[in-house]
């Protein structure tokens, strides 16, 4: 009978992503049994600018979590723990009458949309950005050594400078995790991934940290009024006015309203959520793995929590994101963090990543001159583009006798940092750079093109991951989740660019959603006192095998993505350094104009 009751126990992951919202419905051994998504609306206002709203955000959750549970005919009585993950935006809400607050400016006036999350890739807090890094404050340490316009203090300034005074004394700001969180239970409780990746919050006792929150950075940027009441409107300080938990510890239960959306009973356990990207190193990176042996399968003993230091979680979707896990903090220039607490107590994550990885394979091809007969060539062939250009650049190199497909774009350099560098240059007025254009407007030459950006994408991996172990990490493994795992081509040659295999997940389109599950499992495990199981004993029971993908062994390709990597590296560092010498030269008219 117990063993009957463990198996019919279920969890959901919700994961809302840039354009849309996800649930999956898992069983206690963490297979899935149903998945579903919905798209979610979004609103550009004004070039840079980017908007969602709670509400209709939540709608499309709950239509999601209505579908998983009708599709896989699963009793709801058997769901027991729900997670969250979300992007890292910021949502605003009242906190007289906990409704959403516009974002909108310059009126700031609902147009019916409930239009109140500036999306993480907005770039409208550009002075701000800059006013805050001025500072040099010592939390910008724990954030790279600046803190990225993508996060969300910039966006509380701007809304701070912008908003009439009285409507922005009547706003209480949470990451979206944490606003989904709210609205499941009605708490407050914060999460450690959301504060501590994104809003410059350090953890009490790291570096002489008193309240997590520190007075003096945001007295000194001009939000001293949030100061007031312990940070309240930033969920507080922990044990006075408000409470924060690592991924998946128990945050309270669905509520009455929440459990009558979402088509749930009453109580079902509500974890601490993550930004996205975390919740795909949850996803991935406790898969049982050999890497000695190209092995991924579940008859390995255990994983030892240490396995995680040595595995990188690469969770790509429009950009991506490197995850990796150590024991100390490291700290590594152009890299977020260290964080600590943010998944695992006492346990420091970094967060590398690159602006534009999804985004720039798409905008490379979308803009090539030869696009739309590619468009029609793999339509005809009944398959995606990306399966169409790997297929024509195999023939290419059989009709041409290249020894392999990077042997055909040997002459050709692209550096592809379109939308700025976040590792580990985290420069972002980095642009792209070609040497090597011809007039070549073919398919040939667009299927070059497209071999250059994922080149680009591998070589750039190499670089962060370098960056990451010279300062002290200890990566091995590149743990990858997201559509781009779906690419043969682009994974072999991540894995030899970067001498490191590379493991693809079971779940390739939903191992973020899965890691969101997870947590759901987290927190459904509470005991009478609150106390959860270890979070990574779950991934550890819960991760599936995946697919081993290992560096090549032809010493001719490793040699020529080595000049590769060098000239890479020099196109990197020559276009700060033109720059900076155009700088120089105009120097005059830049004072004369202001700019």
């Amino acid at each position: 009978m117990a063993i009957d009751k463990i198996l019919q126990t279920h969890y959901i992951g919700i994961d809302v992503g840039t354009g849309s919202a996800r649930a999956c419905l898992i069983d206690s051994s963490g297979d899935i049994k149903s998945l579903a998504s919905e798209p979610i609306k979004l609103w550009q206002p004004q070039t840079g600018y980017y908007e969602q709203s709670t509400s209709d955000i939540w709608s499309c959750i709950c239509t999601c979590v209505h579908k998983v549970v009708h599709q896989s005919n699963t009793d709801p009585n058997t769901i027991k723990g729900i997670g969250f993950d979300a992007t890292c935006s910021l949502a605003v809400f009242s906190n007289v009458t906990d409704e959403p607050i516009t974002v909108t400016g310059p009126n700031f006036e609902d147009d019916g949309n409930a239009r109140n999350v500036i999306l993480w890739l907005d770039h409208r807090p550009v002075e701000e950005t800059e006013k805050i890094n001025a500072t040099n404050h010592n939390l910008l340490r724990y954030v790279g050594g600046t803190m990225s316009i993508e996060m969300e203090i910039p966006k509380v300034l701007w809304l701070k400078n912008n908003m009439p005074p009285e409507l922005f004394d009547q706003c209480k700001f949470y990451d979206l995790a944490d606003a989904l969180t709210h609205m499941a239970t009605g708490n407050d409780t914060r999460s450690y991934c959301s504060t501590v990746c994104k809003q410059g919050f350090v953890p009490v006792g790291v570096d002489g940290s008193v309240k997590g929150w520190q007075e003096d950075f945001y007295e000194t940027i001009g939000l001293g009024d949030l100061v007031k009441d312990d940070f309240k409107r930033m969920g507080g300080v922990d044990g006075v006015n408000g409470k924060y938990a690592s991924a998946g510890e128990l945050v309270g239960t669905l509520s009455d309203k929440a459990s009558r959306e979402l088509g749930l009973p009453v109580g079902i356990a509500v974890g601490s959520g993550v930004i996205d990207a975390y919740a795909g190193w949850i996803g991935t990176v406790g898969a049982k793995v050999d890497t000695e042996y190209g092995q991924s399968d579940e008859t390995h003993p255990a994983n030892d929590i240490s396995q995680a230091f040595t595995r990188l979680a690469a969770v790509a979707g429009t950009s991506t994101c490197h995850l990796a896990m150590s024991e100390k903090p490291v700290f590594v220039n152009g890299v977020w963090g260290p964080y600590r607490d943010v998944l695992l107590p006492d346990y420091w994550m970094a967060e590398g990543g690159q602006s534009a990885t999804g985004e720039l394979l798409r905008h490379v091809i979308e803009t090539h001159p030869a696009y739309s007969s590619a468009k029609t060539m793999a339509e005809a062939m009944q398959t995606n583009i990306y399966e169409y250009l790997n297929t024509h650049l195999a023939e290419l190199a059989e009709k041409q006798g290249a020894p392999t497909i990077s042997y055909l774009g040997r002459h050709f350099f692209f550096y592809g940092d379109l939308w700025g560098n976040r590792s580990p240059v985290a420069d972002a007025n980095m642009k792209g750079a070609v040497i090597g254009l011809s007039s070549d407007a073919s398919l040939d030459g667009l299927a070059l093109y497209y071999y250059a950006t994922m080149e680009f994408i591998a070589l750039q991996t190499r670089q962060i991951i370098e960056a990451m172990n010279e300062s002290g990490h200890s990566i091995s493994t590149i743990f990858m989740s997201g559509s781009q795992c779906q690419n043969p081509l682009l994974m072999d040659l991540m894995a030899t660019a970067c001498d490191m295999p590379v493991l693809i997940p079971r779940y390739v389109h939903a191992a973020v959603v899965h890691g969101a599950a997870m947590l759901g499992a987290k927190a459904a495990s509470a005991d009478a006192d609150g106390k959860t199981e270890n979070l990574w004993t779950i991934m550890d029971r819960m991760s599936k095998p995946g697919r081993l993908v290992k560096p090549g062994t032809d010493e001719g390709e490793k040699k020529l993505l080595h000049a590769k990597y060098e000239v890479f590296l020099e196109q990197c560092r020559t276009q700060q350094e033109y720059r900076r010498k155009v700088d120089e030269a105009t120097s005059s008219w830049a004072k004369a104009f202001g700019k």
